[in-house]
């Protein structure tokens, strides 16, 4: 639990940082479709630091396939926010291809936390 709060925490970090470069060192420096990929990288990355913290939850209740779930969402973060943001950066549209194996891995994390959470006992 307390290892995916402080993954968390730091996506978070890095998702608050990277949206600032991007507004403010990218913005012309970027094409406008560049600007708008990298935009998309760092919305992921925020949404799912976010989706960290309550895999770091169902940890603590101890639903089935939660610490598996927060393992998706730290690889899903990686590769799909992690390609778009060199992608960006770089123009390489060839990396493009590894993207959906990163949105794969997040999808594979939520669908994770829906098996967990219907697992728990109770109401």
């Amino acid at each position: 639990m307390k290892l995916f709060l402080a993954l968390a925490g730091i996506n978070g970090f890095i998702a608050v940082m990277a949206g600032a470069f991007g507004a403010h060192a990218l913005r012309d420096r970027l094409s406008e479709r560049h600007l708008e990929v990298f935009e998309i990288g760092v919305r992921y990355q925020m949404y799912h630091a976010l989706a960290l913290i309550g895999a770091a939850w169902l940890v603590s209740l101890q639903a089935p396939m939660a610490r598996a779930a927060g393992w998706s969402f730290v690889a899903g973060i990686a590769i799909f926010s992690g390609s778009l943001y060199i992608l960006a950066l770089t123009g390489h549209n060839k990396l493009g291809a590894i993207t959906p194996l990163g949105g794969l891995a997040l999808l594979v994390g939520w669908a994770l936390v829906i098996y967990g959470v219907l697992s728990l006992p109770g109401q």
